[in-house]
């Protein structure tokens, strides 16, 4: 549990023998001091800007007299930064206090992400129990404070000798500084001339002198362990490559679609490399096409036990806030089992609304965490398509009725509003212009990306300007129901127009195309086919749709998708409805040592989840699954940015 201090020795020296991390002042330290801690009491040590410490003596223990010291001012009680030893994360932690206790509490999964920390299984949302280094909490205290589910912090500090202070916005750590002792590797696999070996499953084992925070990171065909500590000198000298590696922290997504992995020969497993940066030692791990990594931390002694196989895959079922379930865990087609991690959502205790990038235009593209944060969701899932290139939507999007995008190519979406209703169909946009002269001209389709002859509408919903997506579009202005002016579009991607705030822009291709005159009076009729969708509030597309009424409707020609996009293997994510009435936001990975699901495979799957309705979304490296802070199917670095999602939010009540 480290050094024992004495309360004159903590005041000179916040961290022991570690003078070279201090906390900036004014503060507050949350720490331990392990000769109170060796009688079995917790004690709390409160510094103030003065440098006086004034002792916050757990039950069980005799209060000491009051101290004749004002109390100092209130600190900041929440922030999204946290000094880890000196580097700063975008963590969301907050303070709050309990009857007469204090606890401050970082974000759970943000925390179990980013220190190693295991969520175990739990069916309260109020309390979850967590695993490190062999050390469990079965009572651990949740606050949950949205978007974020705070985990405390105040216990885990002082079994694991850490210090906790607050000042200014930022939450900061110590921790003891350990020491790699050595790296075990996997046995080399047994070969001969004739029978050349088979992929094996890889255990390296990381001895430790202490237990301390660790993460672990993927990227394509690898994944990067890092450590809160310093390798000794025999195993930095075995371990460090010629030329470091260094990892960027760019994402890197992966391709869209996985190839098909047979067994192939393979040498005697690489060896991790190894590199120092600053506090940190970083670790690189080859894996193989298909496989995954396991990282579990255990004691006696202290170490870290990394798995490289093609079926690592940590069960999970954890309810992690009023309405919102947590699983994950493998899923079996005949011989095959697949990696599936979802949201088990109950609409009446949640909301649910589409969301997308910025705001204020639908011409962007983030990752899906950015975009989640950004909107204050609880958890997300991406949804519908767009054109990479020119960051734009290709489906229908609506929001409280509002329609943001129209639905191209008859493809799927799903519709529904706050009574826990929903509808799965294939949806096809129906809007015309009717002129004062009795004439109607249809609108082939809002604010969307997809580029096709006829006449299309922007609004200020797209942005405040609009810019031509092909040569030679004529473009009319429209205030309030007036065409006021026309403008030629000249070359694609040139020249921006200002969208009226009161009105709109019609934007024409293809010569066919007629176009009212300037000064002619409009009137819109808009509406969806089928028609029941438009009593739908929300609405987003993407497609094929999968299940209705428990059977597989697939049919990926219907809605133009071409035939290899129907059969190819992928990462999958989807969403879908129970005979519950329960929502499922669901993603799918890779199976054990191959390739993603096929469409057919995804529909499979759903219907063994239960699935009575379900839509298949946009997938492959967009796949990205949301909770309380961090992507929970995969690592942020290998998921691509995308256009649109479905957020959950908490009830205001909550």
């Amino acid at each position: 549990m480290g050094k024992t201090m004495n309360r004159q020795q903590v005041k000179t020296n916040l961290v022991g023998d570690r003078q070279d991390r201090s906390f900036p002042r004014p503060c507050i330290v949350i720490g331990s001091v392990s000769g109170a801690i060796a009688r079995g009491a917790i004690a709390l040590t409160i510094t103030l800007a003065t440098g006086n410490f004034l002792p916050a003596i757990a039950d069980g223990l005799p209060n000491p007299s009051p101290s004749p010291i004002a109390p100092p001012p209130k600190p900041t009680i929440k922030g999204v930064k946290v000094s880890l030893n000196g580097k700063i994360i975008s963590l969301p932690w907050h303070r709050w206090q309990s009857g007469k206790k204090w606890h401050i509490g970082i974000a759970d999964v943000p925390l179990m992400q980013n220190f190693g920390v295991e969520l175990l299984d739990t069916s309260d949302s109020n309390s979850q129990p967590w695993r490190w280094f062999g050390k469990t909490s079965s009572q651990a205290v949740t606050k949950f404070i949205n978007p974020y589910r705070y985990l405390d912090l105040t216990e885990f500090a002082r079994i694991a000798d850490w210090k906790l202070q607050i000042g200014a916005d930022t939450l900061y750590i110590i921790t003891p500084t350990a020491e790699i002792q050595e790296i075990q590797l996997p046995p080399a696999p047994q070969t001969s001339e004739l029978v050349p070996s088979l992929p094996q499953p890889q255990r390296f084992t990381i001895l430790l002198d202490i237990p301390t925070p660790w993460k672990i990171s993927q990227e394509k065909g690898a994944s990067i362990l890092t450590i809160w500590g310093h390798a000794i000198p025999e195993v930095a000298a075995k371990f460090t490559p010629t030329v470091p590696f260094i990892d960027s922290n760019t994402p890197k997504p992966v391709e869209d679609t996985a190839p098909t992995i047979a067994p192939s020969t393979v040498p005697t497993p690489a060896l991790p490399q190894l590199t120092k940066i600053e506090d940190r030692t970083q670790i690189r791990f080859n894996v193989p096409p298909g496989w995954q990594t396991q990282v579990t931390s255990a004691t006696n002694p202290d170490r870290l036990v990394i798995d490289i196989a093609p079926d690592v895959f940590k069960s999970r079922n954890i309810l992690w806030s009023r309405g919102v379930s947590w699983r994950q865990q493998y899923l079996g087609l005949k011989t095959d089992k697949f990696a599936v991690t979802w949201l088990e959502i109950n609409p009446k205790q949640v909301q649910i609304r589409p969301i997308w990038s910025n705001p204020n235009t639908l011409v962007a593209t983030a990752p899906l965490g950015k975009t989640a944060d950004l909107w204050q969701a609880v958890a997300a899932i991406n949804a519908g398509f767009f054109n990479r290139n020119l960051l734009v939507p290709l489906g229908v999007l609506r929001r409280d009725r509002q329609w943001l995008s129209s639905p191209i190519l008859n493809r799927g979406a799903i519709a529904w509003n706050d009574k826990g209703e929903f509808k799965i169909a294939k949806a096809i946009w129906k809007e015309s212009l009717n002129l004062t002269t009795g004439e109607n001209l249809p609108i082939v389709q809002l604010n969307s990306g997809f580029i096709q002859p006829g006449i299309s509408r922007y609004t200020p919903a797209w942005g405040t300007t609009y810019t031509p997506m092909s040569n030679n579009e004529t473009i009319l202005v429209v205030e309030n129901n007036q065409v006021a002016n026309q403008i030629p579009g000249g070359l694609a991607r040139q020249t921006s127009i200002p969208i009226p705030i009161k009105g709109y822009l019609l934007v024409a291709r293809g010569e066919s195309s007629i176009i009212p005159s300037i000064g002619s009076q409009l009137r819109l009729d808009t509406q969806i086919v089928p028609t029941e969708l438009n009593r739908y509030p929300q609405i987003i597309g993407a497609g094929p749709v999968l299940l209705q009424n428990r059977q597989i409707v697939l049919d990926g020609l219907s809605e133009q998708f071409k035939e290899k996009f129907t059969q190819e293997t992928a990462i999958r994510s989807a969403i879908a409805t129970n005979s519950s009435g329960q929502v499922l936001i669901v993603a799918v990975h890779n199976r054990a040592g191959g390739a993603g699901a096929t469409l057919i495979e995804l529909a499979q799957l759903l219907q063994q989840m239960g699935a009575v309705d379900a839509l298949n979304l946009d997938g492959g490296s967009s796949t990205s699954l949301y909770l309380g802070g961090q992507l929970i199917n995969r690592s942020p670095a290998t998921a691509a940015r995308v256009h649109n999602a479905i957020g959950i939010f908490a009830l205001p009540n909550r």
